[in-house]
């Protein structure tokens, strides 16, 4: 928690795993929680709002796709560096990351802002959720520089074991959007009343401040990754094996976001009430596998610092062991899911206004079913995500991108389509066909770990 400077490729590897583990998972908690208070707030303008918000996070996946992919390539990269004792390589790596970032974010802002509206009618929404969603859409994709910097950024402080760093930068940034999301959705004091759009002006603003944040922090001199004027320049040598490792990254994470999008296009076809359930619903799952990213990363950072270090039992040791204190705790979640589902869901869905009232519990009532359905693949999906980001620290990010694309779009998606329409079990249908691949992936991946492969992985 105090950002103390340890060498993970010594000592043991349990104490090693939680000691990265417990400020990787309270910073993912801190993501999180951006999800969980927008949703809890913008829920209160009413369902479009919370379907809009749904939305433009399956608009929002391709930055996630590119900050999550460029993110396995610079985690892979600065790790290995790390356990070479060689923190210029690392800095060199993390700077190559940036540029990378920033051009792509260009991009992504110009078009995303400009074809908004567009996006959303191809999503499935409605003319309410077009005129009046519009701008929180527009705001959220042309802003996607803080998502991107603040994604690629961490995983450098991550690969490099400063995970408190990272830890740190995020809490930040989740302090301001707490304070701002209600201040500017609903206009207290002398802040404008913006609606749904001060719920995107508010997560940016946070996410903005918490780039500032880590640029100082890189730019401050004795820490485990330093970046100074001698490293700021582009290497084509090594923006080529970023490049590399990330696009096979980005290609995997692509898989797992476009499967939430064809789920959330075969949702829409139900009404607006399901996908406001399905948004509160998912956006509390995300809340729980978060913090379990924080413990897929400590394995993951394990795997790259001890592989760098030539000791790959000891990394194969420490993904195990992740695995099982994964298990323990989204196991622990998914039963608490289960027997509070209603109590949960209805504290995000409440309103006031009583003549909503049937729209509030038919929204509740499918947001129950998501949570309690997909809660259920828990236990087998806590091993999953240690053994994908395992693969991904090593620096073979083909593995898990080849399972991905067996299990989410070969089998997943037609999966659900089948039981939600041909089957006629309705949304039930999807969030079953979501259970079944989790728990899928798992043992695919457990299998294909056990052979090693992984071991032989130059980065």
């Amino acid at each position: 928690m105090r950002g103390e400077q340890r060498d993970y490729t010594r000592g043991p590897v349990g104490r090693a795993v939680l000691l990265l583990a417990v400020p990787m998972v309270l910073e993912t908690v801190a993501e999180s929680i951006f999800a969980v208070v927008d949703v809890y707030f913008v829920a209160k303008l009413g369902a479009w709002a919370a379907a809009t918000v749904g939305l433009t996070e399956s608009l929002l996946t391709l930055i996630y796709t590119v900050a999550l992919g460029l993110s396995i390539g610079v985690t892979a990269m600065v790790a290995r560096r790390i356990g070479e004792k060689d923190p210029d390589g690392a800095a060199r790596a993390t700077v190559q990351a940036i540029i990378l970032g920033f051009g792509v974010a260009a991009l992504i802002g110009l078009f995303g802002g400009i074809l908004a509206p567009h996006l959303l009618a191809v999503m499935g929404a409605d003319a309410v959720m077009i005129e009046q969603g519009t701008p929180y859409t527009r705001i959220m994709l042309a802003g996607n520089f803080t998502v991107l910097l603040l994604f690629l950024v961490n995983a450098a402080f991550r690969g490099a074991g400063d995970a408190a760093i990272a830890m740190r930068v995020l809490w930040i940034a989740n302090g301001i959007n707490v304070v701002l999301d209600p201040a500017l959705i609903f206009g207290w004091g002398p802040l404008p009343e913006l609606g749904i759009m001060g719920a995107a002006v508010a997560t940016n603003i946070g996410r903005g401040t918490a780039v500032a944040v880590q640029f100082w922090f890189l730019a401050r001199a004795g820490g485990r990754l330093s970046v100074g004027w001698k490293h700021i320049q582009i290497i084509p040598a090594t923006m080529l094996r970023l490049w590399r490792l990330s696009a096979t990254g980005m290609f995997q994470v692509f898989i797992g976001m476009a499967s939430w999008i064809g789920l959330i296009r075969i949702l829409a076809g139900f009404g607006t009430e399901v996908l406001a359930g399905y948004t509160i619903g998912i956006r509390l799952i995300v809340f729980a596998l978060l913090p379990s990213w924080g413990m897929s990363n400590a394995a993951a950072t394990m795997v790259g610092q001890g592989l760098g270090a030539g000791k790959p039992e000891r990394a194969e040791r420490a993904v195990w062991i992740a695995g099982f204190y994964n298990m323990l705790f989204l196991g622990a979640i998914g039963i608490i899911f289960w027997v509070f589902a209603p109590t949960i869901v209805v504290f995000f869905a409440s309103v006031d206004d009583p003549r909503r009232a049937a729209e509030v519990t038919n929204m509740v009532g499918w947001g129950v079913q998501c949570l309690r359905i997909v809660s259920t693949g828990f236990v087998f999906y806590a091993y999953g995500m240690v053994l994908t980001q395992s693969f991904n620290g090593a620096g073979d990010a083909w593995t898990p991108t080849i399972i991905n694309l067996f299990v989410f779009w070969l089998f997943e998606l037609p999966v659900a389509a089948l039981l939600a329409y041909g089957l006629g079990w309705g949304p039930n249908g999807v969030f079953v066909a979501m259970t079944v691949s989790f728990s899928a992936l798992a043992v695919v991946s457990g299998v294909v770990f056990k052979r090693g492969k992984w071991k032989e992985k130059v980065v």
